[in-house]
């Protein structure tokens, strides 16, 4: 009988803490199916069923019970004993509620103008749209390079050659960056550098960090990823990347807060919380977030045509720049021809000269894979591409592709996770490049 009892005890402890655990997951799991089915919905225009059936259909995402509401524009998503709510605004896109409900929310709002830039991109010449219109066919209708692309465009010499999209997305469908976010962030903190606002190379002067060796990280050593903070970007359990993206009001507040782990400048680590440490300190800079949303509207996106953008924001109103921005294919492929072409558009300077040189310039520690918020094939992590390219990449498969010696920018946006859907990027823009 005694053996009996200690077997019980041991199994209802093992059960109260596999409960404790499982209670500390929720706000993972029903956080990710209320933002990211209310985006969908709200900010791409796309079918609840579809994304549920597709882009929620995994681990326990797959298990929440989501209530698409029309009318006020809210996803409540609900797993277990849990619940989740996600609000969209007008101008905004689709905030997850964290520590306010809804109308307390809303009370901070304020309008957002509505854009209206003419797309500058024309169409190349036909022999060439022609040779690479079967390969556009072969990545999105055939699916032949593996994944479930939602969009495909590719512009070379600055001209569109391929386009081509998935049932029920368009042209003017606004879709997920995930970490491509992280490349605008580069380019906010490059025109910003270039106006005078920041200094990337000195100390970021955070009061929390003035006691420690974190009192010496810089824009540069974030940017570069190589700051020294602890940190946990692994997306498949309770770890720092998924707690910051749907437990915190305050992502970047969240980030600030880790301790120094590593020496500064000497360990390269990937993290998304250090882009939007990066954001909340460039949103610092101004005086409110009107101010701060009306400068990178009028110095970012106005200049790339990019028509209401929805660069959503977190509970504090800083916009997410590690994940959470929504523009069209097309704005995509304008936001790489503008690095291609050293920072202007047309025969206007967006980034200040020199800074797409810095962007490519491999972080000391990384192996030659990345520069300042975007990815470098100097690693060859691309074998049949050339080493020049330099790639913004974001979660289950987005990308942007900008090669100087082809005069090529590639952009694939969709639902394409690793390992099972991962797209085969290296023989696509192999094949695209023997077209050219």
């Amino acid at each position: 009988m005694k053996y009996i009892k200690s077997i019980c005890a041991i199994l209802a402890a093992a059960l109260l803490g596999g409960c404790l655990y499982l209670n500390t997951l929720m706000p993972i799991i029903t956080g990710y199916a209320a933002k990211n089915l209310a985006s969908a919905v709200f900010v791409s225009g796309r079918n609840p069923a579809d994304v549920e059936a597709l882009d929620l259909h995994f681990s326990f995402i797959k298990f929440n019970k989501n209530k698409v509401d029309f009318e006020n524009k809210t996803v409540i998503s609900r797993f277990l004993w849990a619940k989740a709510t996600a609000v969209y605004r007008e101008g905004y896109g689709v905030t997850l509620l964290r520590g306010k409900g809804k109308e307390a929310f809303l009370q901070g709002e304020y309008p957002l103008p509505k854009d209206n830039h003419a797309d500058y991109l024309t169409c190349g010449d036909e022999d060439t749209r022609a040779r690479l219109a079967p390969i556009a066919e072969a990545l999105v209708d055939k699916r032949s390079y593996n994944g479930h692309p939602f969009a495909f465009v590719v512009l070379h010499e600055g001209k569109i050659v391929a386009e081509r999209y998935d049932s029920g997305i368009t042209a003017g469908t606004q879709l997920l960056s995930w970490s491509m976010a992280k490349s605008f962030t580069n380019a906010l903190a490059g025109i910003m550098a270039g106006d005078g606002l920041v200094d990337i190379h000195a100390p970021l002067g955070l009061p929390q960090w003035q006691e420690d060796g974190r009192k010496d990280i810089t824009l540069n050593d974030l940017m570069q990823m190589q700051s020294g903070l602890r940190w946990n970007e692994n997306y498949g359990n309770r770890s720092d990347v998924n707690l910051m993206l749907h437990r915190e009001a305050d992502m970047g507040l969240y980030a600030l807060s880790m301790p120094l782990e590593h020496e500064i400048g000497t360990h390269w680590y990937y993290s998304s919380g250090s882009t939007n440490l990066v954001m909340r300190f460039l949103r610092g800079k101004f005086p409110s977030d009107e101010a701060f949303l009306s400068y990178m509207r009028e110095r970012l996106f106005a200049p790339l045509a990019i028509a209401n953008p929805h660069f959503e924001p977190d509970m504090s109103g800083t916009p997410v720049g590690s994940s959470y921005l929504y523009v069209t294919a097309r704005d995509f492929a304008r936001f790489g021809q503008m690095f291609l072409d050293d920072g202007c558009v047309g025969d206007k300077r967006i980034l200040p000269e020199g800074w797409v040189d810095y962007t490519v310039t491999p972080a000391s520690a990384s192996e030659g894979k990345y520069g300042a918020f975007f990815w470098l094939n100097r690693s060859r992590t691309c074998p049949d591409v050339p080493e020049d390219m330099f790639s913004c990449n974001g979660h289950d498969g987005q990308q942007i592709y900008i090669i100087p010696s082809e005069d090529l920018v590639v952009v694939v946006l969709g639902y394409s996770p690793k390992p099972e859907r991962v797209i085969d990027f290296n023989g696509l823009l192999k094949d695209i490049i023997a077209q050219l």
